[in-house]
């Protein structure tokens, strides 16, 4: 794993030199910023219709926001990981270095996971922002944040999956938006069918708003963690055996 730093370095290095991705933080920035903004506007003209519920629950639950940007943000940060070395024949040099199929892929999940984090870092002070003008349930918004960081660590490991398979970005983007996609119309069945139901608790397993509904109500369940856990670490194992191909094919 000593080779795992200056992959990590790379790929983030690779990632930040391009406008793209001072345009997808700009994008997400802006995004996020406005709905801030109308969130809060729309509690302080409106306090008796929200009263029971705190501007952190609307801003990370009952918003089709946070799936929109999941939506355009994480296949645009996974689609070159391993599509664009495949394309441009960089990908030869690095599989004949000293350096393990595990901690290529980790190297390069790593730098799409920090740049995901670091995207919502500024978000942050919406908090303060809040914590100024009221009060803030700390549990509710740790709890938000850990939801945001397990679906993006989840779906992020699927983007890397699919741009080990392809070598074309686009269609690796297009695939993943598709998969994320997929899993948000499943979802969409938690709310369709009938409670109670097999096919509802199938739903409901795979609902990320049904997940983020109850990370911003400051409820972990244990099942949600596994889920996510899960999702991220058996697209990172198949694509360690894909890569491991690679150098044996």
């Amino acid at each position: 794993m000593k080779a795992f730093f200056p992959i990590y370095k790379r790929e983030l290095f690779a990632f930040f030199v391009t406008p793209l991705a001072w345009a997808l933080i700009l994008v997400f920035l802006l995004v996020q910023g406005g709905h801030f903004y109308l969130l809060v506007l729309n509690f302080s003209r409106m306090p008796e219709v929200v009263a029971d519920q705190s501007p952190a629950q609307a801003f990370f639950g009952d918003t089709a926001i946070l799936y929109l940007l999941l939506f355009i943000l994480i296949p645009t940060m996974t689609m070159r990981s391993f599509a664009e070395e495949r394309r441009s024949g960089t990908i030869e040099p690095l599989m004949t270095a000293p350096v393990s199929s595990g901690a290529v892929v980790l190297a390069k999940y790593a730098a799409v996971l920090t740049t995901y984090v670091a995207m919502w870092l500024p978000t942050l002070f919406y908090l303060v922002i809040l914590g100024r003008t009221g009060q803030i349930d700390w549990n509710i918004a740790l709890s938000s944040y850990l939801g945001v960081f397990c679906v993006g660590a989840g779906y992020s490991a699927v983007g890397i999956l699919i741009s080990a398979v392809t070598k074309s970005q686009l269609v690796a983007m297009a695939l993943t938006a598709l998969v994320i996609l997929g899993f948000f119309i499943i979802g969409i069945g938690d709310f369709m069918t009938s409670e109670g139901s097999f096919l509802h608790a199938a739903c409901s397993h795979l609902s990320i708003w049904s997940h983020m509904n109850d990370f911003s109500n400051g409820i972990i369940d244990s099942r949600r963690l596994v889920f996510y856990g899960t999702l991220a670490v058996l697209p990172l194992f198949v694509t360690t055996r894909v890569v491991e191909a690679w150098r044996w094919g």
